[in-house]
């Protein structure tokens, strides 16, 4: 788990994001409270790990459920989230197909992209 800070200028402002990557490696009690943390999100599977596919969905579930609770203070909408298909160079090693990714990315009406 590590936390990378960055800077960036956009439309004219700046902007300073913390970006916290979980590495896969919480229970579900941490990965609630790292949620709780979020203002955006990009859940990020393996395309030569189908088990990291395979929780895409529940932690889309988790991110929508824990935002809309009336207990988060502030909360008017819903936070940005992106599914992000990794390693799509090792097409030798592939378990999940681009299809599977779109496929779910419109289930969810969620925005999706492979990357190397």
């Amino acid at each position: 788990e590590m936390i990378y800070r960055h800077v960036a200028v956009i439309d004219g402002e700046m902007v300073h994001f913390e970006i916290l990557d979980t590495a896969g490696q919480e229970d579900s009690l941490q990965i609630e409270e790292k949620i709780k943390w979020g203002d955006g999100f990009a859940v990020v599977y393996s395309v030569t790990d189908r088990c990291s596919f395979d929780e895409v969905m529940r932690l889309c579930f988790l991110i929508n459920h824990l935002h809309a609770s009336p207990k988060r203070s502030g909360a008017a909408e819903q936070p940005p989230v992106v599914i992000v298909g990794n390693k799509k160079d090792l097409q030798f090693d592939r378990m999940v197909s681009t299809e599977d990714g779109e496929n779910l990315s419109k289930a969810l009406k969620i925005p999706f992209y492979e990357i190397s």
